[in-house]
């Protein structure tokens, strides 16, 4: 199937559109305040060991410390099968250490930190510390990995100390791709070991690809037909970066000059709005609603309008085998991870439910992401994970309504009406002004003029005082003020 990749750049974001047959599978989007830290190194120094947790807080030059587990400080391990060292024989406050962000900083949560470096190019991934030469699992067939694996070592300058991971890249480069690979990956390190001996801490060492230079790194493959850029600044750096690194690539790419912007050619602004909203349309006239939370995320299926088939286990069959592929890019689109919790609808049928866990395990064959999926549970539900590496579109491109602070609903006009009474009455009792004037939002001084009109008029004669209203246009319906005048 043919793949097109769509890079969108201005001097505040970048943002890269993966379509498959015209459809957007991928968002992705990097903003210059706030670019993704993950695969940068960090000469770090020791804020905090804390023994209890095994684990440090290390100062990176962010406004969070970041965090450090004894599982991920390459020296703990012990390689003669005994337990790894404590972290207080490791580390102390003060010291300086060479870390890698292995996963961004996520809500309130400081980025994670490794001791272990990793590099990655094209077709390796440059692991300094260790002289293992692993093979990708993706590449299942055992004789192409042994082969793999033997070129990679034959290819190896006889000085080299550390060891490479070989990604599915590599399985049709010629030896000079991958020599060339070596060779960029081993100057990579050397300057950052050469920064380590010049530089205080805290300091970064080693920033990882751009978004568009990773695009061209890790996305684009022998299914992809083009990739368009539509910055003539970017379209030249992007030249540079594939002539150095992998020069199949350069024909594909194409500056793009029309006068209609790139992403609404496409309609992807109309399908990232629509990745906002709860509610996703099937074609089939079913639908899901997606909520996502701080522990999980919920994807309910529904009928909606779609009547099909012989019988209703028919038609909720149906429904069901086209959320799974619609559940599976909606992942992926809106970049879901964590616990994730399916409700498709009931099925009795047990063939039915084999057939619709099947059809979501191919759908997810092509997420880049790791997912782990079991079957349904005692109460109809499909439990699974995916790894978080990075915010979801959602958490980048939104933040809570300021209405319902992220609650998704506002209290009633009468729920308001009924509380500010309530307060009147509390401040009645205990100050003794010449009049009181409620201060609220349009829709609740309506409800006070005309529904709750004699409750409020029932509260002013118990008090004594007069009791005014005035609306505040500024004012969302939860809030209000009492003036005491």
């Amino acid at each position: 199937m043919s793949e097109d990749i769509l890079i969108n750049v201005t001097p505040q974001e970048t943002r890269v559109a993966l379509m498959l047959q015209g459809a957007v599978q991928e968002l992705h989007v990097e903003r210059t305040l706030s670019r993704g830290l993950a695969g940068n190194v960090y000469l770090g120094r020791v804020a905090r060991v804390l023994p209890g947790m095994q684990s440090a807080f290390i100062d990176i030059g962010l406004e969070r410390a970041a965090f450090l587990h004894v599982a991920d400080i390459w020296s703990a391990r012990q390689h003669d099968g005994a337990a790894p060292l404590p972290i207080e024989k490791l580390l102390f406050d003060g010291q300086s250490l060479t870390v890698q962000v292995i996963k961004d900083p996520i809500g309130t949560k400081g980025a994670r930190l490794s001791t272990q470096i990793s590099i990655a190019g094209r077709m390796l991934v440059y692991l300094p510390q260790d002289p293992h030469i692993g093979i990708s699992q993706r590449i299942e067939n055992e004789a192409e990995r042994e082969a793999l694996k033997g070129r990679v070592q034959r290819l190896l300058p006889a000085e080299e100390k550390g060891g490479f991971i070989i990604r599915t890249m590599a399985e049709d480069a010629s030896d000079a791709e991958l020599e060339m690979d070596i060779e960029y990956l081993r100057k990579t390190w050397a300057a950052v070991t050469q920064q380590v001996k010049q530089r205080p801490a805290p300091a970064l060492l080693h920033q990882d690809l751009s978004l568009a230079q990773r695009v061209l790194r890790d996305f684009a493959g022998d299914d992809t037909t083009s990739i368009q850029v539509d910055s003539r600044e970017n379209f030249t750096r992007l030249q540079e970066f594939g002539a150095r690194y992998m020069p199949s690539v350069l024909p594909r790419l194409v500056h793009y000059t029309g006068e209609r912007p790139l992403f609404d050619l496409y309609g992807v602004e109309d399908e990232i709005q629509r990745a906002l909203g709860r509610r996703v349309d099937l074609k089939s006239g079913g639908y899901l609603i997606v909520d996502q939370t701080e522990a999980m995320t919920t994807i309910d299926v529904n009928t909606g309008s779609f009547v099909s088939g012989r019988n209703f286990d028919d038609t909720i069959f149906k429904t069901n085998l086209e959320a799974a592929h619609a559940i599976a890019r909606q992942l992926r689109l809106r970049n879901l991870g964590g616990i994730i919790i399916l409700d498709f609808i009931d099925m009795e049928n047990v063939e039915h439910q084999g057939a619709v866990l099947s059809e979501l395990h191919k759908a997810l064959a092509h997420d880049r992401t790791k997912v782990s999926v079991s079957g349904f549970s005692a109460l109809g539900l499909v439990e699974m994970t995916r790894k978080r590496t990075r915010e979801s579109l959602a958490h980048i491109l939104c933040e809570p309504c300021p209405a319902c602070s992220g609650r998704g609903q506002v209290k009633t006009a009468r729920t308001v009406c009924y509380e500010i009474l309530r307060e009147l009455l509390r401040e009645a009792k205990q100050f003794n002004p010449r009049e009181f004037r409620i201060l609220a939002s349009q829709v609740v001084v309506d409800m006070f003029l005309e529904e709750e009109s004699p409750h409020l008029a029932m509260l002013g004669d118990f008090i004594g005082k007069p009791i005014s209203l005035q609306v505040e246009t500024v004012f969302q319906q939860e809030q209000y003020d009492i003036i005491l005048i």
